[in-house]
């Protein structure tokens, strides 16, 4: 049996996908007209974009916020049917927690305390997690929704920050510590995982470097159901 780690807010809804409009607007048809929500997914979300499929729509839990509903997964087409694909960016960190509690962190037995957005220096990190008699280990999540020939790569757009995220962590092995890169696959039809080096080039050396350098790689697969997201295990990294 799946274990559901995250709950989506009471009231969500299908809609129908229309057009993304600039970097953080979603046009969604929703009982006969046209709503604007909100997407935090700054990516490309390159092939997921498709009018008419379905999306999966939050409510705003701020009752003054402008836009009333924030995107939460995307409908892919598969057989007759579809599958979801979640785009919202703030589950990783949220599910790197929840794994956490829930005992799914088979890397970090032992580790007893994790500390979300943990700073070290001037970068900004998803996660700490420390332990009695046991060197730091220092999380980075990213949200992968990209999968070409039924291998689930990131990024889906050139990433400077998230090159920076990999020095950082090697810096911080090379002290000493663990550092690990989390890759949050929200789609089922992954069945490895490698870095988009057609996407992102110097991502994905800067990747084989963090490696070779002790960074650990951690793919890891969620299935997004109508009423939130599921555990469903790991996926080989190719490039290791």
């Amino acid at each position: 049996m799946e274990t559901r780690l995250l709950t989506y807010p009471e009231g969500c809804r299908i809609g129908r996908f229309v057009r993304r409009e600039k970097r953080f607007f979603v046009l969604a048809r929703l009982d006969g007209q046209e709503v604007v929500a909100h997407t935090n997914n700054t990516g490309t979300m390159l092939g997921l974009l498709r009018p008419g499929m379905p999306v999966l729509l939050s409510p705003a839990t701020n009752p003054a916020r402008r836009l009333k509903w924030t995107v939460e997964a995307l409908g892919q087409p598969c057989g007759d049917g579809f599958f979801w694909a979640g785009v919202n960016t703030s589950v990783p960190n949220r599910l790197l927690e929840a794994m956490f509690h829930a005992g799914l962190l088979s890397w970090a037995e032992g580790y007893t305390n994790l500390r979300r957005e943990a700073v070290n220096g001037e970068s900004r990190l998803d996660g700490l997690l420390t332990g009695p008699d046991l060197p730091p280990l220092w999380v980075e999540c990213k949200n992968v929704t990209l999968v070409e020939d039924e291998v689930a790569a990131f990024p889906d757009a050139v990433t400077a920050r998230g090159t920076k995220h990999l020095h950082t962590l090697m810096r911080l092995a090379a002290e000493g510590g663990r550092a690990a890169m989390l890759y949050v696959i929200q789609r089922p039809d992954g069945r490895c995982f490698d870095a988009a080096d057609y996407v992102d080039p110097d991502y994905a050396a800067a990747l084989s470097e963090a490696v070779r350098a002790g960074v650990e790689v951690y793919p890891t697969v969620f299935h997004v159901r109508e009423d939130g997201v599921y555990y469903g295990g790991m996926l080989k990294y190719r490039g290791a």
